[in-house]
């Protein structure tokens, strides 16, 4: 599929599941969106899975990411990804559930809670939350900004890379998969993502990613009459685990899974604990008729 996003970039999905024919009555599409530096091949799995469980995925490529366009002055603010979302949920023109992880569940939270208040039924929040743990934080940039500019020799080198970065993920034994997460260039592979993303030469960074009273507002905001979800990775050191009560305490009605054996890419690392942690919040949440969340 393919969508117009804030100033026309054009933004790149798939799409999963049976639409439904005209009058159907349907559940709301679930709408993943990734992390920094993933591309919407990352929710292959997870898309799939919900999917056969009755529900429509739509799985997108962010701004500046895999297939969709790269934005020309760099504009990798938090709210213009908020803003693209937003417009694929209108050219959607279904209610819609937001599960996104890091950098697409931050978006998310702008999205719902600020931008368009009320505009989605539901939001899945994995592994963040707006007052993450710094340490983690830093660890996820150091690992993105290591090759953004000079690139792998060999899938062999971009394999033992993510190794070294999450060991407790089995290295895989067909290296191919890999090459949907990069861009092959005189030779070399590179990250496929824009380098001004992380201001590799520079560019408009997502900062409101410090600005935690906003975060924590838009949050109140939601929550206030939408259902909410935190999935956390047991072994992720950006929300941990007292990341993650501090959060819970603050919002009571926010419901929670810990999925163990998974760190911060709780999808890729426990695909089957993940999906069963949605689609249980789902069908919990959805009425039957589909008017409500």
């Amino acid at each position: 599929m393919r969508f117009e996003g804030s100033n026309g970039l054009q933004l790149a999905g798939d799409r999963w599941g049976d639409t439904g024919k005209p009058g159907d009555t349907q559940k709301p599409t679930v709408l993943f969106l990734h992390g920094g530096g993933q591309t919407r091949h990352s929710w292959d799995g997870a898309a799939a899975s919900v999917a056969s469980r009755g529900w429509q995925a739509i799985t997108l490529d962010s701004r500046g990411h895999g297939e969709s366009e790269w934005s020309d002055d760099g504009d990798y603010r938090l709210m213009s990804f908020a803003e693209d979302v937003k417009l694929v949920i209108e050219a959607l023109g279904q209610p819609t559930v937001l599960v996104g992880a890091s950098l697409g569940g931050l978006a998310s939270i702008l999205l719902a809670g600020e931008l368009a208040p009320g505009g989605v039924r539901a939001v899945v929040l994995v592994d963040i939350v707006p007052d993450m743990e710094p340490g983690g934080a830093d660890r996820i940039h150091s690992f993105m900004v290591e090759r953004a500019d000079v690139g792998f020799g060999s899938l062999e080198e971009v394999a033992d890379a993510i190794a070294a970065y999450n060991p407790q993920r089995p290295r895989p034994a067909d290296l191919a998969g890999l090459s949907k997460n990069l861009r092959e260039r005189d030779g070399r592979f590179y990250w496929h993502w824009d380098p001004k993303f992380i201001s590799v030469g520079g560019g408009l960074r997502p900062s409101e990613v410090h600005d935690v009273d906003r975060l924590h507002a838009a949050v109140e905001r939601i929550v206030a009459d939408k259902p909410m979800l935190l999935v956390r990775g047991r072994a992720s050191d950006l929300v941990t685990s007292a990341k993650a009560a501090t959060f819970l305490e603050r919002f009571p009605t926010v419901e929670f899974v810990d999925v163990s054996g998974a760190g911060h890419m709780v999808a890729g690392d426990r695909n089957d604990a993940f999906t069963s942690a949605v689609v249980n919040f789902l069908d919990r949440h959805a009425a039957t008729d589909g008017t409500r969340l």
